[in-house]
């Protein structure tokens, strides 16, 4: 993905990596319960893996970086301010970690949960 050379030698940033950082910032965003698979497949993957980077995708053309992000809400919440605060905390700290510009962070509802049944 993202590669600089340097006078040691070459940088080189996986999708993968951009993806633990996203997963990261999306659990300590307010209203975010959890992170959802992106389709069946990914869901029995991840339950046998336990893949860190499970409900995000990182795609990367050479110029831009896109991530999708597939959530889980709190319910009670207002779902518009959880998905842009989630967007918002993305691109922050990716654009931080790796000193480039995120182009495009789709936020994915898939769910919500009931955390305090009373």
């Amino acid at each position: 993905m993202g590669e600089e050379t340097t006078t040691l030698g070459a940088i080189h940033i996986s999708p993968n990596a951009v993806a633990t950082i996203a997963y990261h910032a999306t659990l300590q965003s307010y209203g975010v319960v959890g992170l959802a698979p992106k389709n069946l497949a990914e869901g029995l993957t991840s339950s046998i893996t336990r893949e860190p980077a499970r409900g995000i995708s990182v795609h990367y053309n050479g110029e831009e970086i896109d991530i999708d992000v597939h959530v889980i809400v709190e319910y009670g919440t207002r779902i518009t301010s959880v998905a842009s605060s989630v967007a918002n905390t993305i691109r922050y700290q990716v654009e931080k970690a790796l000193g480039m510009a995120v182009h495009n962070i789709n936020v994915h509802v898939q769910g919500l949960r009931v955390s305090n049944p009373d």
